[in-house]
């Protein structure tokens, strides 16, 4: 009885492993940077909604870690669909053109948020337009290109 239920929990968790994305490929690479993206604008966001304490430094720090991550994930975009379980629609590959054309966009309104916290002490309110720009940006491309 104890080997059969070994061997029930063994292939349940080897069935529950091949759903994973390998990290070191370019789905598991990008999925990897965007994650970090929505992580660092939703508490840059938060900053501004008043969801966190506003931090200048933190903002600032924020902001160039997220034009970091901006300028990222493209290369993990091969020229062909790649396998695996990937939220991008099929249009990223047949549409090659806008879709970078919409990362060239988001890698410049992170830029002008970049140049906006250059100067502190930061005032909140300043900050809310440039960050609009930022996630309308990033809404435009998964408007067109993302799975929901």
């Amino acid at each position: 009885m104890f080997k059969r239920l070994t061997v029930v929990l063994l292939a349940a968790l080897a069935l529950t492993a091949c759903d994973r994305v390998d990290p070191n490929s370019p789905l598991g690479k990008r999925k990897a940077i965007f994650k970090e993206m929505l992580k660092t604008s939703e508490d840059m966001g938060g900053m501004l909604r008043g969801r966190l304490p506003f931090d200048g430094v933190k903002f600032a720090a924020g902001a160039l870690k997220l034009d970091g991550l901006a300028r990222a994930p493209w290369q993990h975009f091969p020229q062909a669909r790649d396998e695996g379980d990937s939220s991008a629609r099929p249009e990223v590959w047949e549409r090659q053109a806008r879709f970078h054309d919409l990362a060239r966009q988001l890698e410049g309104v992170t830029g002008e948020l970049v140049e906006v916290t250059r100067t502190q002490p930061l005032d909140a309110a300043q900050l809310k337009a440039p960050m609009d720009k930022v996630e309308a940006a990033c809404k435009a491309c998964h408007s067109e290109f993302r799975n929901h």
